[in-house]
């Protein structure tokens, strides 16, 4: 079967939900048999996310083969179940170097290149190889940003080009605010968004509307006629309680059927699929314990979307609903780590970079050591569990990272040796998924992992400094798992309580049907220090 495609565009204001709306969209594919793909246009001109502030545009994923893309990767990956390449990801950075790259080597030789034809053929071009070697049903692609914005035209036209030569169904995500002065749903929003669509060249085949309640039927009626969109078309987008269940919304209201058929695709929906999917997201979950995640970027959710969303996974796998608080670690201090931490049940230091908001976690680290409140390192959440450890355990006055500290006399953690001659920045770090073996089965990590050897993705510089490891297992911090040559230290735990660091971000690999392991084991001590607290 060729390959048929979904173009996936925002009106009006990001934030709206693309993401959710792609992943949606692949999610119904699945459900009816097809092979689909996700393809992510992001008009920036960075090569790819690596060097990106967290802050601006939330956390950087990392897939298997070290490609460091949109957290849109993210929400593909959870809901399709499976892993994905950093070739579907396409950036503007890509595109024009990719453009340059040639014009230096004479490839476009006695031509002035510009946008049209060169930059709009260099995207066909890719999207043509992404079809040839994966040859998917279906290719849905999200383009980033909002229409209207200069970063995406060229894109935008990339799509309506496409559109010329194969089977292309366009899908617009607009907004419907609704007043409370007024009291009912605006429609005039997207109204305007559907002319500058169109002034594109583009007519949509449906407008999915985003909405806080549900669409009203006026306003479904109104969009209709002043889009010549049928209402059938017209899709309610309004907030749920989780996003694992827009699928089913949409299938509900017969999307997945008028898709198809504008597609020419014969599937059908797997009832059992269907079934087992609503089945995973029915059960009424308990209050769950109190988690807190204390972070250096928390000001901005989605900088820790993984975190949130694992969490979630592992809560709906034991059945339990856990409450998140998000603490800045900037904020914490030895004069208010108890009040800040009062009734956890958990305590999560996630990943990050820089010196800021280093001392409020090793604090809050501390205080659930000391305390014996569940404890999950990730990244430079175990560099800063062992600064704790050798500070406050060992007595090695000072320690510290060499990233925070280059004069620190003990430097517990420090710049990997292949990270010395590093002289860029982008996709230089160790990146990807990399082996892991856990040799002792009555550790933490084997008891959640259940297996001596396992696969995470990574993304860092500095490792813990292996001069200190004797020291650490004599007073009671156990480097659990190495790195499959037995160099690097990959995973550290307390000896008498549920305290465990990874130098991976297992948050990456975790999905609806299959949480991440560490973060079940860590929510199971959670909930059993809810109980006995």
């Amino acid at each position: 079967m060729q390959t048929k495609f979904v173009v996936v565009l925002g009106s009006l204001m990001s934030g709206m939900g693309k993401g959710i709306v792609t992943s949606s969209i692949l999610k119904i594919m699945e459900l009816n048999g097809l092979k689909a793909l996700p393809v992510k246009f992001d008009g920036y001109l960075n090569y790819d996310c690596g060097t990106m502030n967290p802050y601006r545009h939330g956390e950087v994923f990392v897939l298997d083969d070290g490609s460091e893309v949109d957290m849109d990767f993210g929400m593909y990956e959870r809901f399709m179940n499976r892993s994905l390449t950093g070739k579907l990801s396409i950036t503007g950075g890509k595109v024009f170097s990719s453009i340059i790259e040639k014009e230096r080597r004479g490839d476009y030789l006695g031509e002035d290149v510009q946008m049209i034809p060169h930059t709009i053929n260099n995207i066909l071009e890719r999207l043509r190889a992404i079809s040839e070697s994966e040859k998917p049903n279906v290719l849905v692609i999200e383009v980033g940003g909002t229409v209207g914005d200069i970063e995406n035209s060229y894109f935008i036209e990339a799509m309506r080009q496409l559109s010329l030569l194969e089977k292309v169904v366009f899908v617009n995500l607009t907004y419907i605010p609704k007043i409370d002065v007024v009291g009912e749903q605006k429609t005039k929003p997207t109204q305007i968004a559907f002319r500058m669509l169109m002034s594109a060249g583009i007519k949509p085949d449906f407008i999915v509307a985003r909405s806080a309640e549900p669409l009203e039927r006026s306003a479904k009626r109104k969009i209709s006629m002043f889009t010549s969109v049928t209402e059938d078309r017209v899709i309610d987008d309004s907030t749920s309680d989780t996003i694992y269940s827009v699928p089913i919304h949409f299938i509900e209201q017969g999307f997945d059927r008028l898709l198809l058929k504008d597609l020419g695709i014969n599937a059908s929906l797997s009832k059992k699929k269907f079934e087992a999917y609503k089945k995973r997201l029915s059960g009424k979950a308990s209050p769950g314990p109190k988690i807190a995640i204390v972070g250096k970027y928390v000001e901005l959710k989605d900088s820790y979307a993984s975190v949130k969303e694992a969490l979630v996974h592992s809560g709906l796998s034991l059945n339990v609903s856990p409450e998140l608080h998000w603490i800045e670690s900037a904020d914490i201090s030895e004069g208010n780590v108890a009040e800040a931490l009062s009734g956890m049940d958990g305590v999560i230091v996630p990943g990050g970079f820089g010196s800021r908001g280093i001392e409020g976690m090793i604090t809050a680290i501390r205080h659930a050591r000391e305390n014996s409140i569940p404890f999950l390192g990730l990244c430079l959440g175990m560099q800063t569990m062992a600064i704790e450890f050798a500070r406050n355990v060992c007595d090695l006055k000072g320690a510290n990272s060499s990233e925070f500290d280059h004069s620190a006399k003990h430097k517990v953690v420090y710049i990997m040796p292949s990270q010395k001659g590093a002289k860029k920045k982008g996709g230089t770090m160790r990146l990807g998924a990399w082996e892991c073996v856990i040799p002792s089965k009555s550790s933490t990590a084997y008891k959640a992992y259940r297996s001596s050897r396992i696969s995470e993705r990574h993304r860092h510089r500095y490792e813990i400094n292996n001069k200190y490891i004797k020291v650490f297992e004599r007073k009671g911090l156990i480097p659990s798992g190495k790195s499959a040559d037995g160099r690097l230290v990959e995973m550290l735990e307390w000896r008498n309580s549920f305290g465990i660091g990874t130098q991976a971000h297992p948050e990456l690999k975790s999905r609806l049907e299959s949480p991440a392991p560490l973060f079940v084991a860590f929510l199971s001590a959670a909930q059993k220090h809810s109980r006995n607290s």
